[in-house]
């Protein structure tokens, strides 16, 4: 088949590579200019670079333009292919192709929807991640289901992990999308809008630390922002710090959450969770953190002793 890709950053990369590995024709790339935009310079390999390489014809676009329009119709595609565009396409382009535009989003549709799904997942305590491969429509994937593929989520899995491991699952789903599509045995289940969840972009602020957390959740929530994402944070005396590797305390301790507590083994216990006043609850141990000038410490290095609180703000 005759395909367009629009696509940025890792994933759409990967998509590129399996469209030009394949049988299928790629006529034209649709891709964004390059930022410097903290999520967006991460997984940030060129589709732009790599269609240029393999001599394709590319269009660089923010945001779709009546020339982009006209483009399309000039490309004339069966299908289009969209991995990780990051704005509205109208239905003039993504219902252009006669097969239409099949997108393929991180997560395993209704469920996580919308932006950063991988971290979403881990922070919400999901038992597994994945792809879908879905009909493009008006709502933002919302749309058919063709192909889907999952990841169980491990006890100390990051999100950096786990991002790598659905990347790893494009080929796959795609490939089995197309040939279904091609070949006319394509079963396309509508979602269960029910059973949506829809999940914001990510900011700074959401990765700070909330003490009154419970410690399993507050683990997730650093695995989640696990390097090279901007990690999990609270300040100590006033000095920011991140908190880069963590786990949930075998003891139980009582007293105000954020309290820097006391060592165990090789890691300091900071009280947590809502109810901690009650002594009901584990404890974050802390085993790695990350000053503001960029300084890595074992954290009995960082907290030699227990004492102090770890907070919201300076």
């Amino acid at each position: 088949m005759r395909v367009v890709m629009f696509g940025y950053q890792t994933w759409g990369q990967k998509t590129l590579q399996t469209l030009i590995d394949s049988r299928h024709e790629v006529v034209g790339v649709v891709t964004h200019p390059a930022s410097d935009q903290v999520y967006e310079s991460i997984w940030a390999d060129s589709v732009e670079d790599l269609a240029r390489e393999h001599e394709l014809e590319v269009h660089l676009a923010r945001r779709p333009d009546a020339i982009l329009r006209k483009q399309i119709h000039a490309w004339n595609p069966d299908i289009i292919i969209a991995n990780n565009w990051r704005t509205w396409l109208p239905p003039e382009i993504f219902a252009h192709p006669p097969h239409g535009t099949l997108n393929l989003h991180d997560s395993l549709l209704p469920k996580f929807t919308g932006f950063s799904p991988i971290a979403w997942a881990l922070i919400s305590g999901a038992e597994e991640v994945g792809l879908t491969a879905h009909r493009m429509d008006g709502e933002l994937d919302t749309g058919d289901i063709l192909t889907q593929a999952s990841i169980p989520i491990g006890p100390r899995d990051t999100a950096t992990q786990l991002v790598r491991d659905t990347i790893d699952l494009i080929p796959t789903v795609l490939l089995e999308a197309l040939d279904s599509i091609e070949y006319g045995t394509a079963r396309w289940r509508p979602q269960d809008l029910r059973e949506r969840t829809f999940f914001h972009k990510r900011h700074e602020t959401d990765s700070l630390i909330d003490w009154s957390w419970e410690a399993s959740d507050l683990d997730r929530l650093i695995r989640a922002m696990s390097d090279p994402y901007p990690n999990a944070f609270t300040y100590y005396r006033g000095e920011r710090i991140s908190i880069t590797e963590a786990h949930v305390s075998q003891g139980i301790y009582g007293g105000t959450p954020g309290r820097v507590f006391i060592r165990e083994n090789d890691g300091m216990a900071i009280v947590a969770g809502p109810n901690a006043h009650r002594g009901r609850n584990h404890a974050l141990v802390v085993d790695r953190l990350r000053t503001s000038d960029g300084t890595d410490y074992a954290a009995l290095k960082y907290f030699p002793s227990g004492g102090g609180y770890l907070t919201s703000g300076p």
